[in-house]
Order: structure tokens, then sequence, then C-alpha cells
């Protein structure tokens, strides 16, 4: 990922692995390296191949430290699935102490005969219908699982579009728009339905389980849903009603937010002339002011951002209850959090390059040092 962001040329990196998997055919750990660059080249089907084809071999894969000597062993609990079905732990322990044994539950395979020794553990399967027999399983282990285990996979599910509006509701200071689930012939019907409560126009349509803004748009009335159903082939999608966030200069400010133990710590911050945001689309690299603002975001954040939302993001956490999480966010026009959404398996990282983000890495550096403390602070209790 790190390549990839430097804008490194990978072809030769893919074809050596291409190399390794035929004439080793049985080399698991080159097959589950291809499977992330094939994603990375665009390849999701492939990338799904040969993630399947490596769990059939192996279903324990280590990280080595950067440290000679780890200082924690950490075992996560992950889901097959694309590069956005986990916690990018990877990202969260760059340069740490800490080595990381990623064990992949497959519903219906007992676990492997032998786990690499840890000393904590953490659910890292985000929230998403077709991980949700993954959570089930990680649920009976987690029970009497022998080390301390982070984010209760129980709790995971409730990030859900349509529950996580049902467990922040009532909160002062906080929106969440209600989010309700459409297959396509239901969608179809609130063309004749537009006085519908829940269906008041304009809506925000997206499909079940997309992420990144994939299928994302904004029906203004009846008129234009045959036109969405027609460049949608999902079956399933999730309808909420549009919030006009524009501040007072026109933009759009989207921000990402990380919680370790409760507490909240800045991410980044994207601004937009459109409403459909996200951090890739929003040019901050192109514009100095913009920076400059993401800059005050992620250093001012105690004594800007945070302040203003301190109480809903405490009280949010405190709903919420997960060791770690992420939310993408805004702030309306009255000046209450308004939240889009939330997961364990947000990307947060230190890829970008330092000499445009100056401001990225002491922020980053902070959130990974927090994160690392946690781990230590609940990891199993030596023998005397």
């Amino acid at each position: 990922m790190k390549l990839a962001f430097d804008r490194v040329d990978l072809l030769p990196l893919r074809l050596q692995l291409i190399d390794r998997y035929i004439f080793e055919p049985a080399d698991a750990a080159a097959l589950m390296d291809l499977a992330v660059l094939e994603q990375v080249f665009g390849n999701l089907e492939a990338g799904l191949a040969c993630q399947a084809e490596a769990l059939s071999l192996c279903r324990v894969y280590s990280s080595p430290s950067s440290r000679e000597c780890p200082g924690l062993r950490l075992l996560a609990f992950a889901a097959p699935g694309d590069i956005g079905a986990n916690i990018p732990l990877e990202l969260l322990l760059d340069g740490s102490d800490v080595q990381l044994h990623t064990l992949y539950i497959v519903p219906g395979l007992p676990l492997p005969a032998e786990l690499p020794e840890h000393d904590v553990a953490i659910v890292a399967a985000g929230q998403a219908d077709e991980r949700r027999a993954v959570l089930d399983e990680i649920a009976g282990l987690f029970r009497n699982w022998p080390s301390p285990v982070l984010n209760r996979p129980d709790l995971v599910p409730l990030l859900s579009r349509e529950r996580l509006p049902q467990l922040l509701s009532g909160m002062p200071g906080l929106v969440m728009p209600s989010a309700s689930r459409r297959d396509r012939t239901g969608l179809n019907r609130l063309r004749g339905h537009s006085a519908e409560a829940e269906c008041a126009f304009p809506l925000v349509v997206r499909p079940v389980d997309s992420h990144a803004g994939k299928g994302l748009a904004r029906l203004d009335g009846p008129a234009d849903i045959p036109a969405y159903l027609k460049q949608r082939g999902e079956s399933e999608f999730h309808l909420s009603p549009y919030v006009d966030y524009r501040s007072s200069d026109g933009l759009y400010r989207k921000y990402r937010i990380a919680f370790i133990d409760g507490v909240p710590y800045p991410v980044h911050m994207a601004i937009s002339d459109q409403w459909k945001i996200w951090y890739v689309n929003a040019g901050m690299d192109r514009s100095p002011e913009k920076r400059a603002e993401e800059a005050e975001f992620l250093t001012q954040f105690d004594r800007g951002f945070g302040r203003r939302q301190r109480a809903a993001l405490a009280e949010m956490a405190g709903r919420i209850r997960l060791d770690y999480f992420g939310i993408d966010c805004a702030e309306t026009r009255d000046g209450d959090l308004l939240i889009f959404e939330a997961d364990i398996a947000q990307v947060v990282h230190d890829l970008d390059p330092p000499d445009l983000f100056p401001y990225k890495r002491p922020a980053m550096r902070r959130l990974f040092a927090a994160f690392r403390d946690m781990l230590g602070r609940r990891r199993k209790p030596s023998p005397p």
C-alpha cells in the first residue's frame, strides 16, 4: 500500500509473486500477498480468488515487528474478503514493537491445530451482511478465549446503517438520518409513493454494504429512480434522508475520527464544493488553503472541533462501547454533529507524502501511540 501511495511501479513485484505461485503453488504467503496486490491493481475477483486459495492452505499469517524482539504479540480475528473487510492493522502498527498474527475465521471450519502465542487479541472483521456469519463464529470463540479480546464481536453489527441510528437516537447535539432497506422492486415503488414521510425527497441511496462512495447518489425526486437502477446491478439498497451540511461559505466539510478506548482522535478532513465527498476526490493535494484548514483541524482538535462536539462524541463512544472504531461525520448548519457512518475497518494511515502534508505525521503518530498503549493496558498479565 505504501508503494502504491508513492506511485511505484508494482508490476515487477506482481510478476515475482506470480512466479512464486507457479513454481511453489503451496506458498500460501505469496498467494496472500498476490491477493492484496491484485486488488491494488483493481482486479477484485482475481484477488479474492487468490485469497480463497491461500486460505485453503493456511489461515494464520504473521507480519513481523519492526523490532528484533517484539514488545507485544497481537492476534487479529479477520474475515475473508476484500482489503476493506478488516481493520488495516499493519497501518496502525507501523513502526511499533508489535508483532501481528492474523487468524482468518472461515465459518464451518475448525480452528487451526496450532495458534501463535499472543498477549492480546482484537476482532478486526468489520460490519457487513456478508461478514455476519464470521462475527457470529468469533462471538462463540470470544467467551472462552484465553487472552483478553478487544472489540466485542456482538457489538460490531450495531454499526450497520440501519441499527446505528437507533442506537444513537435521542442524543442531544447529534444527528444521524435513519436508513431503510429496499430491494429493487421496493425502490421502484417509491415512484408512486413520494408522499411517504420516511421517503420524502431528496433521498440518499447506496447499495447495501457499499463504502467509499460506491453507488452513492442523491435522488431529488421519483423520476431519478429508473436512471439510478439502470446504472446499478445490486439487489438491495439503503435509503436515507438527505441532509444539507454545507458551511456558510458553500463548501462541504467531512471529517474522519478514530476512537481508541473511548477517546476521539482526528484522522483527516476533506473539503469540497460537492456533497458527495470522500478524501480521495476532494483535491486536498491541490489546494494549500484546504490543507491549511485540515492542519488546523488536526493540530487544534482539542480546542476546535473536539471541543465543540465533546459531549456528543463522548456520549456516542459510551453507547457504541467498542474499544476501537471510526466515524465519518460533519457539522450541520445548526452546529450539531452529523454522522454518516461508523465502522471498525475504516482506513487510518500515515502514507501521505510528508512534504505536502507535514502536519499529518505528528497527528497519526499520536493516534498510533494511543492504539499501542491500549494494547499494552489490555494485554494478558505476565505470570508471577
